[in-house]
């Protein structure tokens, strides 16, 4: 599969690089889930011209790995290194070193794993680059998917290498146009249903759109097979995914994201689902230490407003738990059909609330908006008024202050669906409260608009 997009990464990165090669040594941190494409990334930018060391880190044995490194490093810079040496600090000496006499890349992958090998790690590199780094060459991107060791790693005050890093680049999946240019190289004439559709399996992340593309037609049934299968690599992927992040003690958190993705997602529903347990810090953690979840207010509300709802931030998670994590029984007895099945008959309904997520991204991405999100006001007895985008306007047109402009759209997969009487009912009712200085746009999102 050809390598798409990452244009403004590639170019953060290769800047990067310059400075390392035509001043002194440099670190990047690259950062960003599972599967998202970070070794790809990292391997593509700095391809061609001067050498690239790759080291992979896997939980072994020190020693191990650098009787691995050796001879990798060794090819890669043309360098004589003794093969006795057994701990991690000799090794960065001799890389740093090397850097001294010539200009080279050294990507080190699932840095984070130094926590589980060999946490001095971090305070010999802090040591070694501190005393090395203006006197080399080294283009240094050190990366990772465990968001919350990478996390304590470089932004936490009390870790060594805090502060050491010039550079930050968290990826994320895939852009709308993007998810388009990948459809329409394998799947000309697509559907915007089943553009739909491979966006609410993927969520953009870049290995599940390699596995779609190289493994079905990316018709809307054609994906479902592939992923609703034995053997799929799907199946277990949200659970590896969350163990590898949240550790052995998983089980509430599990619990509670699996609330999260049915639609039980305040606090106190969480918290009485559960049978009372209190949930406070998990969903806290959750939100700062793991980024798996997003507080969410209606837009323009008080920051300690206490109308509060969470969300799942990784559409592929929602669909995991959607649909492996609450059938799990099923997958145990390996009924593919009959999970199939579930996932045919509910696709419609489910795709549906990720359309409104399409369109929040496709918002975003024009650069046009200050503000974003949805709104609602719940009343006690009464049904909720919900308006599911609001987006204020930028009101600085670069030249002088213009008037404020708001955007209320509703977002139905079909037009035939949309009650447009009721809908005026709550923009009149919002203009009455928070937008009341505001110019309304008013749109209707549908399928067709994607």
């Amino acid at each position: 599969m050809k390598f798409y997009n990452r244009t403004k990464e590639i170019e953060e990165i290769r800047r990067i690089q310059r400075l390392a090669f035509n001043s002194y040594s440099k670190m990047t941190v690259i950062t960003g889930r599972r599967r998202i494409g970070k070794t790809k990334l990292a391997l593509h930018a700095t391809e061609g011209g001067e050498p690239t060391v790759y080291l992979f880190i896997s939980r072994k044995n020190e020693a191990s790995l650098c009787s691995e490194f050796i001879p990798l490093i060794s090819s890669a810079l043309k360098i004589f290194i003794p093969s006795g040496i057994t701990s991690f600090r000799e090794l960065f000496i001799f890389l740093m070193e090397a850097g001294k006499n010539m200009k080279y890349n050294l990507i080190i992958d699932e840095f984070q794993e130094f926590f589980n090998i060999n946490p001095s790690v971090y305070s010999d590199m802090q040591n070694l680059w501190d005393t090395y780094r203006q006197d080399t060459h080294v283009n240094l991107l050190l990366m990772g998917s465990v968001y919350s060791m990478m996390h304590k790693i470089f932004e936490s005050y009390h870790e060594p290498l805090f502060g050491r890093a010039d550079s930050f680049i968290r990826l994320s999946g895939f852009g709308t146009d993007t998810m388009k240019e990948i459809m329409h190289d394998y799947r000309p004439g697509y559907t915007n249903d089943e553009l739909l559709a491979f966006y609410t399996i993927t969520g953009g992340v870049p290995k599940y759109i390699e596995v779609l593309c190289e493994s079905t037609d990316l018709s809307i049934g054609g994906m479902i097979d592939c992923v609703v299968r034995e053997n799929s690599i799907f199946v277990n992927e949200g659970r590896t995914l969350l163990i590898e992040e949240l550790g052995k003690d998983y089980g509430l958190y599990f619990s509670i994201l699996s609330c999260i993705a049915s639609g039980i997602n305040t606090q106190g529903e969480i918290e009485n689902a559960l049978g009372g347990a209190i949930v406070a810090g998990q969903l806290k953690r959750l939100i700062e230490d793991y980024s798996l979840i997003k507080r969410v207010r209606p837009i323009m509300s008080k920051p300690r407003s206490q109308n509060v709802q969470y969300e799942i931030s990784d559409n592929f998670l929602r669909f995991w738990f959607n649909y492996f994590d609450r059938h799990q029984t099923l997958v145990e007895l390996n009924n593919y059909d009959g999970l199939r099945k579930i996932v045919y008959d509910d696709y419609t309904t489910f795709s549906g609330k990720v359309l409104e997520k399409w369109f929040k991204l496709k918002l975003i991405e024009s650069h046009q908006f200050m503000d974003l999100g949805s709104w609602w006001e719940r009343k006690r007895g009464k049904e909720a008024n919900e308006i599911d985008i609001v987006a204020i306007y930028v009101d600085y047109d670069g030249v002088g202050k213009v008037g404020k402009k708001a955007l209320l759209a509703e977002v139905k997969r079909q037009k035939r669906n949309y009650d447009h009487k009721d809908f005026m009912a709550k923009v009149d009712h919002i203009k009455d409260t928070i937008l009341a200085k505001y110019e309304i746009e008013t749109r209707l999102f549908t399928l067709e608009d994607m």
